[in-house]
């Protein structure tokens, strides 16, 4: 009988009389902030999360415990990370009291060629396969934050993800399915099953998964340092493998890899200052729509309204349209990005939006010349670090060397194969990357350090957190929360064009009365379950300096604090 009363239940009653609201009334948080003194991390794994609290507890600051967080992500959350990948972050620093920016994205192999695509037939980098393989960059990002900032050994900040990779550890429902799908497609690589599939299958939901060749790789790098992953016995592996494989990735390319400091770029966005690195990554996308959207009174259209996210649509095919065309490596093109993040230019773009209709194509401008991990962590200092970390597409490329326990990227699979393309395969050339680390300050202080996972959903991600907390007035959990907008079908810097005004998709929660209003502006909309991406944010009060966390409900994140 109770069966048949719930059932009747859900017809006759409205939902609040047997699903209660929240108390505190915040229409969108899943749960409340975070709140703490002394230091704060977020990240999108537990185990990670607790890591990095240990390392702060142990007298380590942000930068050391991102570092330990991110190295446990990479065991723990395969799927989407891991030391065969890239590595981007913004550090706040409280004793200089600046923000720095570090690009540690790799480079394309030397010895291969754009005339070896083409002689090959290819119109585009495959996926996977030894084709799309670029240096790794992720543990010379490690040792250039440590070498800046660091204060623990790094033997101390790697030692967690040592012992949970040699004992084990019990793998999440949602790592649990990507990995299953993940290696399902990479299995036909030699020793992805090896490493990934002890069992003969992907790790189940709860089961303990140990990785000790990660383990002997991480502890060769903790008592070897940078140079024993780029110029020692692990590099010769990967070059050996590589070479095997038919790929092109050699020792001279591990040898020759270096990070960059870059200065962050940002917009003023009502007040609040929006921090992104420049290319090779996508950050500017976000800048640029902040300022097309800045012209419209978008409290005023309210969130979740057809007008909302219409004009926010229409911005983001602007921006991403620029983004098809410009965004590339700076060492091999002079990007105009100073003239895409000007004011008088987000005005010009903006008059092509047309309130009433859906654009079916648009082009970039020609302004004049004057699945990725998200981690941010806080010290009792005030250092904050904002990092993201990824091998793209999931777990990589497949190629998996043996005895290192790790999946090389696929970053290179982001090369345009146009000729005279901004972002056209080159020797040593830094692909367009999508994952990128964000920060707002207001008034010369810090205040939030925020990222949003997922591909192109990343800039799109980073506008409607911005908007979701400045326009909207939600708080910092909250804003993760609120259901999300994913346009796709934008042209792509591999040199795919829109042509038909693509299509957005809505999480739950978007009202089907302003749904179809959108379709009468001629937008076609559909549901989708995934693709939103994964939100970790730490905001610092201006005033008592006490830190607010969030965590992304989608995924296994944990905000926590002491």
């Amino acid at each position: 009988m109770k069966k048949h009363f719930i059932i009747l239940a859900t017809l006759f009653f409205p939902a609040s009389v047997y699903c209660q609201d929240r108390i505190t009334g915040h229409d969108f948080a899943t749960r409340s902030e975070v709140i703490a003194v002394n230091g704060m991390a977020c990240t999108s794994q537990p185990l990670a999360t607790q890591t990095a609290i240990d390392i702060l507890r142990k007298g380590g600051n942000a930068i050391d415990a991102a570092i330990a967080a991110n190295a446990v992500l990479g065991l723990v959350e395969p799927t989407g990370s891991g030391i065969g990948g890239d590595l981007f972050a913004i550090i706040w620093s409280e004793q200089k009291q600046k923000l720095y920016g570090l690009n540690a994205s790799g480079r394309s192999p030397r010895s291969l060629k754009l005339d070896y695509f083409k002689a090959n037939g290819y119109e585009s980098i495959p996926a996977t396969g030894p084709l799309p393989v670029s240096v790794p960059g992720c543990v010379d990002g490690w040792f250039e934050m440590h070498g800046m900032f660091g204060i623990l050994p790094m033997e101390d900040l790697l030692q967690p993800a040592i012992n949970y990779a040699r004992e084990g550890f019990p793998v999440t429902e949602l790592i649990a399915y990507y990995m299953d799908s993940g290696t399902r497609s990479l299995k036909r690589f030699p020793n992805v099953a090896d490493v990934y599939m002890p069992d003969g299958h992907a790790p189940r939901k709860g089961e303990i998964f140990k990785n000790p060749a990660l383990a002997n790789t991480l502890d060769l790098i903790a008592r070897g340092g940078r140079d024993e992953f780029y110029k020692g016995s692990i590099a010769r592996i990967i070059s050996d493998f590589m070479h095997e494989q038919g790929g092109f990735l050699t020792y001279e390319d591990m040898a020759r890899h270096h990070s960059e400091w870059v200065e962050p770029i940002s917009t003023d966005y009502r007040g609040y200052t929006v921090w992104e690195l420049p290319p090779n990554g996508q950050g500017t996308a976000a800048l640029q729509m902040l300022n097309i959207l800045e012209g419209y009174n978008i409290n005023e259209m309210g969130f979740g309204s057809a007008e909302y996210i219409h004009h926010f649509v229409e911005a983001k095919k602007l921006a991403f349209e620029d983004r098809a065309k410009y965004y590339s490596d700076p060492a091999f093109n002079d990007i105009p990005v100073q003239e895409l993040l000007s004011k008088e230019y987000a005005d010009e773009r903006r008059e092509l939006i047309n309130p009433d209709r859906a654009a079916r194509r648009v082009s970039a401008g020609n302004p004049e010349k004057g699945n990725t991990i998200y981690l941010t962590v806080a010290d009792k200092d005030g250092n904050m670090v904002s990092l993201i970390q990824s091998n793209y597409r999931g777990m990589g490329s497949g190629m998996c060397p043996p005895g290192l326990g790790f999946i090389l990227q696929d970053r290179g699979e982001l090369f345009s194969l146009e000729e005279g393309h901004f972002n056209v395969y080159a020797p040593g050339k830094r692909p367009f990357h999508t994952i990128i680390p964000a920060f707002i300050t207001k008034d010369g202080k810090p205040l939030i350090s925020f990222g949003v996972m997922g591909g192109a959903m990343q800039p799109q991600g980073h506008v409607q957190i911005v908007v979701n907390i400045v326009d909207f007035g939600m708080n910092l959990q909250e804003a993760g929360d609120a259901p999300r907008i994913r346009h796709v079908g934008s042209s792509q810097p591999t040199g795919g064009l829109m042509t038909d005004g693509g299509t957005v998709n809505l999480e739950d929660g978007f009202r089907w009365e302003e749904i179809q209003k959108l379709l009468r502006k001629g937008h076609s909309v559909q549901w989708d379950l995934g693709g939103y991406g994964g939100y970790q944010a730490i905001m610092r009060h201006p005033v008592t300096g006490v830190y607010y966390g969030a965590s992304e409900s989608r995924k296994d994140g944990q905000a926590a604090g002491y």
